[in-house]
This record gives structure tokens, sequence and C-alpha cells, in this order.
């Protein structure tokens, strides 16, 4: 597994005004989107392209495009969803899929409650996305879900990251012999006995869209 963390003043710019306990819900949403973007062209770099012919007003000329099977976007739900637009803005002819997994609070162990993917995803290149990669239970049960069917390269973009979350992550997918990477805008210092990022930016999901009662 590859952890890349992208160092570029706009991504530090950004995460620190998500970070900031003042910014509401609507800026928050505006800026994850943006800074999903970002992260989104640093994760594409290994996308499957295919050679293609084409003329020009002047030449002929030859250039590339996406190569078929069309990747897949994967976000996690809830919170995966707000990363969701900034990534196909990016990648317009992906196909996206849908995957429901929900942390048990007392054992923070992640179980899966829907999905809407296909049977089989043979030679596909999965982008999941998931904002915080904290104990790394929930990606790693995602990542796993995506190689049983068949997904062979997975890219989890993730707005920030814990070391104790890249580690399980290791260790739950030391077995698969698929390339995958972490693209992420930080790597945070540690977690809480509460399993949320320290720093962090507290709960992605309610910062999106609100706490629901």
């Amino acid at each position: 597994m590859r952890t890349h963390v992208v160092d570029h003043p706009l991504i530090a710019h950004k995460l620190t005004a998500l970070r900031d306990q003042v910014t509401d819900s609507p800026t928050f949403r505006r800026l994850a989107d943006e800074l999903v973007t970002l992260l989104a062209y640093e994760a594409t770099r290994d996308v499957r392209v295919e050679e293609v012919s084409i003329h020009t007003p002047v030449a002929p000329a030859q250039g590339v495009r996406l190569a078929s099977p069309k990747p897949l976007v994967v976000p996690i739900l809830r919170a995966g969803l707000g990363m969701l637009d900034g990534m196909v803005r990016l990648l317009p002819t992906a196909e996206v899929g849908f995957l429901g997994m929900i942390r048990n609070e007392e054992t923070l162990e992640a179980s899966t409650y829907a999905e809407r993917l296909p049977e089989d995803l043979s030679g596909r290149q999965c982008y999941v996305l998931d904002p915080m990669l904290a104990t790394g239970g929930t990606l790693a049960a995602a990542i796993r879900f995506l190689t049983d069917r068949g997904a062979d390269h997975i890219t989890a973009i993730c707005l920030l990251v814990a070391p104790e979350g890249c580690a399980r992550l290791e260790e739950d997918l030391s077995d698969l012999d698929i390339p995958v990477t972490v693209v992420t805008g930080a790597m945070d210092e540690k977690l809480n006995e509460k399993g949320y990022i320290v720093p962090g930016l507290g709960d992605a999901g309610d910062r999106l869209y609100g706490v629901v009662h």
C-alpha cells in the first residue's frame, strides 16, 4: 500500500478553513468539493488510457483517452457523498457506485448496510471517496468489498488520515496483490480515545450535512 500526502499550498489553505470550527456547513461543502478536485488530480495519475488517432483543424494527431472499462467512483455513504461532485468534475465519464458502511462507535468495526455496485468489477479501477481515514476499519472493509468483486486497482481519496488508520489498512490488506493507494491532504497526529482524528476537523458527515437528531 502506498500513502501519498499531497503537498500543495492551495490544499493546505483549504484544509485550514475546513478544520476551523467556525466554518459553516455551506462553506464546508464548497471547500470540500474544491479540495477533492485538487486531490483527484493527483489521484488519477495512474488512470488507464489508450492511444487514439484524431484530426485537429490542422493535421492528424495522436492522443489518449480513458480506457475501457471506465473508472468507477465509489463514495462511502454518507460523508463520501460530499466528495462526489468534486471527483466527477474531473472524471465526468466515470461511472458511480455507492457503498453504505457504518462504524460501530463502541467496537469501531465497520459493517455494510447498503450497496449499489456491479456484481462483476473485473479489470476495474476504483476510486473510493471517504473524507476521514481514522481507525481504518471502514475503508479496509470497503476496499475488501470491491476487490472481492474483482476490482484490480484501488485508489482511496481522503481529506485527512491518521497514522493508526494507515497502519490498520496496510495490515488488513497485506494479502492483496493489487495496487492500493491512499491520496490525502494531510497526515494528522493521532487518534483520540473516541477514534477521532487529532487535530482533525470533527465529524465530516455532521459538518457537511448538519447533525441528524
